[in-house]
């Protein structure tokens, strides 16, 4: 069973697309719950939860009740239907974690639909999780945002490092690029070795440092200091410009 917790049109708010007008479909569940990241989600009874900015789209226990099951391919196609939409717009898949549901007839479905129609496909994904390139030649057709979790997610190296997914994945698609979350606290020479680590999987692969934060006052306290580092190892900056737009509303 797929389950679609939200769809939208907006724009790209990270990475090489920023600015690009895209289609989004936020599925739901993850297999990491990225507590360190420690954006704060308070429940109606007044349950506080920590986990990334889409806790909504992790957490199952509190939130599946509000995700839509998704039975058919078409139930996903026709969202585009709903849409005043230019010719071939970008679709963007997150989540929570999208491939979780890779191996899913349904989903198989619905990105060679996609490809066919001629919509520029991206992943948001934290590169933990095996895509057969091989049974599923669809996904070479698509661009993969590795959004590879770092210590201050405080998940287990071993769960959030898969050095052998990682080169796959950046072997096999038409395009990827890393996408990291820092937070000021987080700069020092502890943070360049984990980066350094990683790219041994993938040297060619470019890299995007992102401000850590689930409110654009978050987003802001953080970019300075992560331009500083950027400008210092030759990365890229990438805003999170939806959060300076339109800072902890949902659905844009």
């Amino acid at each position: 069973m797929i389950y679609l917790v939200e769809h939208f049109y907006s724009i790209q708010g990270e990475g090489r697309y920023t600015g690009t007008p895209s289609l989004f479909f936020r599925f739901g569940g993850c297999n990491m719950k990225c507590e360190g990241f420690a954006c704060e989600e308070t429940l109606s009874d007044g349950t506080k939860l920590l986990g990334c900015d889409t806790i909504y789209a992790v957490n199952r226990e509190h939130f599946s009740k509000n995700w839509i099951p998704i039975n058919k391919s078409n139930e996903l196609l026709n969202v585009l239907d709903e849409y005043k939409l230019p010719p071939h717009v970008d679709v963007v898949l997150t989540g929570g974690e999208p491939l979780i549901y890779a191996n899913e007839p349904i989903f198989i479905e619905f990105l060679n639909a996609l490809h066919v129609a001629g919509h520029r496909v991206t992943f948001e994904t934290n590169g933990s999780l095996h895509v057969d390139f091989l049974k599923y030649p669809v996904y070479k057709e698509c661009i993969f945002a590795l959004s590879v979790k770092l210590s201050n997610s405080n998940e287990p190296l071993s769960k959030r490092i898969r050095g052998d997914v990682i080169s796959s994945i950046t072997s096999n698609a038409k395009e990827s690029f890393f996408k990291f979350s820092i937070g000021a606290s987080s700069i020092n020479r502890d943070l360049q070795e984990e980066i350094t680590s990683i790219l041994l999987h993938a040297p060619k692969t470019k890299v995007y440092c992102m401000p850590l934060g689930g409110s654009k006052l978050e987003v802001e306290s953080n970019s300075e200091p992560l331009i500083e580092f950027c400008k210092l190892k030759g990365y890229n900056f990438s805003d999170r410009l939806h959060m300076r737009i339109w800072d902890k509303e949902k659905g844009v």
